[in-house]
């Protein structure tokens, strides 16, 4: 008498290796399924500028980009700037604490302010499970990003105490 469907025992399906072809490079730009779900990336928590550099070039081309300028940006805008990837982010402190955080997303790039609610004009995006007061903006390309009002962001967040400034 032949088995009966339920009776069979499913194998889990084994995974190759990819063999590095023109398929292989394809496939690297295509996003992470994290980013696809709305969910940052699952870099691993690590303090220092390598850890963030290599979580930038891991990203897609438009969103690595975009992040790359922002990190640019940060280091040419604030003396002392501290990076660091948490949270599958990159954050960016000076100080005694930490500012901003950036990261890629399906269609865009999150750029959130720590304390946003204190800035001015105070950033438009208030994002999901990042805490009340965390205000910033979503950017689907380099156009999207206003290197000046950013930048004025940043030096306004990195000189909030407990946030990137001296506690009081």
């Amino acid at each position: 008498m032949p088995a009966r469907n339920a009776d069979r025992i499913a194998k889990p399906a084994v995974r190759k290796p990819a063999k590095h072809t023109a398929a292989h490079a394809k496939a690297a730009t295509t996003l992470p399924e994290t980013m696809i779900t709305g969910k940052a990336s699952p870099a691993k928590a690590a303090d220092g500028d390598k850890p963030v550099f290599a979580y930038i070039s891991s990203l897609p081309h438009t969103q690595r980009e975009i992040a790359e300028r922002v990190d640019v940006l940060a280091a040419k805008t604030l003396p002392g700037l501290q990076r660091s990837v948490k949270w599958g982010m990159s954050y960016y402190g000076v100080g005694d604490g930490w500012c901003f955080c950036c990261g890629g997303f399906a269609e865009h790039v999150k750029l959130m302010f720590v304390n946003g609610v204190t800035l001015t004009p105070v950033p438009p995006i208030t994002p999901l499970a990042m805490g009340k007061s965390t205000r910033g903006v979503e950017l689907e390309s380099l156009d999207d990003l206003d290197e000046r009002q950013v930048a004025a962001w940043m030096k306004q967040v990195a000189a909030t105490p407990g946030v990137g400034g001296k506690k009081r």
